[in-house]
This record gives C-alpha cells, structure tokens and sequence, in this order.
C-alpha cells in the first residue's frame, strides 16, 4: 500500500507515494509534463509502478516541483533534475541500496538529462522518450538503460526515431514496441506493465 511522503528538494518540499518493498532495491518513477496535466496519478506512471512493485522493488513516484502540492515553480526540465536527485537520495535514505529510473515522456527526458549531468543510479527504463517533441541533446550516453517501451503510433516519441538514437544512448538496450498503441497507451497500460522489465 502507498504511502503519502514528503522530502525536499533545492525549490521546497515535493510531494510522493512510497510503496515500501522487501528487496534491497528502489525504483524513483517520473511523470509527464506538467504544464499538459501530467503528474504523479498518471495512469502510465500507475502501470510503470505496477511492474518495479512486482518485481519486488520498492517505489517512489513523486510530483516535480509547482505540480500538485510541490513546492516550486515548473523550471522547464532543469529544475526537475534536481527534484529526481532528491527522490534518489530519499529512497537511499530509506534503505534501498541500489536504485532504478523509470520515467513516461516528460519524465523520461528528465531521468535522461539527470543522468547526462552526472546523476549516478543502477538501472534505467524508459516509456515513450518524447523525442519528436523535446530535444534529447546530442552524444547522450545513457549505460544504465536497458529497456524503452514505446507505441507503433505514438507521434511524439515514435519508434523509427527513437532506434538511431537508442544506438548512442546504449547499444545493448531493447526496444518493446506495443503494435497500435499512441502516447497514451489506452487499452495497453498492462503491455507497459508487463513488457517494462522482462528480459
């Protein structure tokens, strides 16, 4: 069962829901943009919590800065960087002693650039990289992503864009391309749930 927390980040305090697993492992999800009605209740950040809770991690998904009852003011992804730093530090705090990034649009840029800025974690997923609407800067390299999930027909991260990219950002990641599904996965969050971290 979730729990309502609070910790703070460089803007205040933000807002989360900590679901407290038995295995060592934490898992810090992000949400889409703010500014389109994204935040932490979103149901695909529902289905990417869903599939790191049974795997046994314990979860956090939170609400960037000037979304819900955060603190702040919405800083255009740069801000947010450090709101993922926080929840990172928060779940180490809290025991988990190797930590995962998953994130859906919006969040998963964020995750992508706090790991291009030096943001250390063990594990990385990504749901629908919006890479047709947010510029994912040049050279990136991301070594701890393994997996991206993304809709035949999602025309803001579409997967004949993501796949050049996915080649820079790690070779060795896989692709899951869910046949028919847009940006917003209606009728497929279950195919998020279950295709997020199978091997």
């Amino acid at each position: 069962m979730a729990e309502k927390i609070t910790f703070a980040s460089a803007c205040g305090i933000l807002e989360g829901l900590l679901d407290a697993g038995t295995h060592p492992k934490g898992a810090v999800i992000t949400h889409p943009h703010p500014l389109y009605g994204g935040d932490m209740y979103n149901p695909v950040v529902e289905a990417i919590e869903a599939a790191y809770r049974k795997a046994g991690f314990s979860t956090l998904r939170f609400n960037f800065r000037g979304t819900g009852n955060s603190a702040g003011t919405h800083d255009n992804g740069s801000g947010e960087q450090e709101d993922v730093a926080a929840a990172v530090a928060y779940l180490k705090n809290e025991g988990s002693k190797s930590i995962h990034l998953s994130g859906y649009s919006f969040g998963a840029w964020v995750n992508a650039m706090a790991l291009q800025n030096g943001l250390a974690v063990d594990g990385l997923t990504m749901v629908a990289p919006p890479v047709a609407f947010i510029n994912f800067a040049d050279g990136i390299r991301l070594p701890s992503l393994t997996k991206v999930v993304a809709g035949s027909r999602d025309e803001f991260a579409p997967p004949d864009l993501i796949r050049p990219l996915l080649a820079d950002w790690n070779r060795g990641a896989k692709m899951e391309i869910i046949d028919d599904a847009d940006h917003f996965f209606f009728a497929y969050l279950d195919d998020v749930t279950r295709l997020l971290l199978t091997s």
